[in-house]
């Protein structure tokens, strides 16, 4: 079977420590080209922005979409009308609109196109949502916490409108959130803390609840100092489960439990390739929702500006 062509399009950060050692993995890509204005990669053709690469390397058949979120839609919109099936970084759109619109066009042309949750695939998840399965739940508590200063030195376009702020990172929890609780959230009420220099959000306090009732209490930190904290805890009729380090670690009543080795993003290209094989569609929107949630019936807190 031949090997997928691809193109990376925003070559950053995430690009280059994940996208980029994934495909190198994965016997069913090829990498070939690199679309981005400031950023290259030794040994492959660099373009500055996607139409260029396309006219040039026309051989490209998917594209792999880790710009800014504020660009996504124009860019994968293009790919998609071009015949590219797309893979798209989290978050997949600016809006919930934009993504759906994807999605339409995607059917449209009988392309892949794959909105992406890298959390989804560490390793504790999968075993996470089986050891839920059938399970009461009686309470959620989620704390993810971390230094934007260290996980995003120097990225302004977080604190524009569409960067999400605190919700970069927290829409990893909610992704794991909407995996593996039972019958979907709602969200109840939400605090969020916006510097008075920023338009997004610096941390948030989010008040939801499962399905069954059970209430899910989320606590957002973009100023956590020293080493993050990416957990989730959950109290159940038959224990309590603990996800810990971004889903990589799961302990049932505070003793670990052995879980097989995965990778995050070698599991999204995984993925990705089976769905550009079946040219199929995966575009789970609820960690998307959510977050738009927060920020339509959310209460605005103006707290002290943001100094990098």
């Amino acid at each position: 079977m031949p090997r997928i062509k691809i193109a990376i399009v925003g070559l950053g950060k995430i690009a280059r420590d994940q996208h980029v050692p994934a495909l190198a993995a994965n016997e069913q890509f090829e990498l070939i080209a690199v679309a981005s204005p400031h950023s290259r990669l030794e040994g492959l053709p660099h373009y500055t922005d996607l139409e260029t690469l396309l006219r040039a390397v026309p051989e490209v058949s998917a594209v792999a979409l880790c710009t800014t979120p504020q660009v996504r839609y124009d860019t994968a919109r293009y790919a998609l009308q071009q015949g590219r099936h797309v893979l798209l970084e989290k978050p997949p759109g600016m809006t919930v609109t934009e993504v759906l619109e994807l999605a339409r066009l995607a059917t449209q042309k009988q392309l892949a196109l794959f909105a992406t949750w890298h959390s989804r695939h560490a390793r504790a998840v999968q075993p996470a949502r089986a050891w839920l399965a059938g399970r009461t739940l009686r309470s959620v508590r989620v704390d993810w916490k971390e230094d934007v200063r260290v996980w995003h030195p120097g990225q302004t376009w977080i604190w524009r409108a569409g960067g999400l702020g605190v919700f970069d990172p927290g829409i990893n929890a909610l992704s794991i959130l909407t995996r593996i609780i039972p019958g979907g959230l709602i969200l109840k009420d939400a605090d969020l803390s916006f510097p008075s220099n920023c338009e997004t959000p610096i941390a948030a306090s989010l008040q939801l609840a499962c399905a069954g009732g059970a209430p899910v209490h989320m606590q957002l930190d973009f100023l956590h100092p020293g080493n993050p904290c990416w957990d989730i805890t959950v109290d159940t009729d038959g224990g309590r489960l603990q996800l810990l380090m971004g889903g990589s670690v799961m302990r049932l009543d505070d003793q670990p439990v052995a879980t097989a080795p995965a990778e995050e993003y070698p599991g999204l290209y995984a993925q990705f390739a089976q769905l550009v094989r079946a040219r199929e569609i995966d575009v789970d929107l609820a960690p998307l929702q959510l977050v738009a949630d927060a920020f339509l019936c959310g209460r605005r807190v103006e707290v002290e500006p943001f100094v990098e």
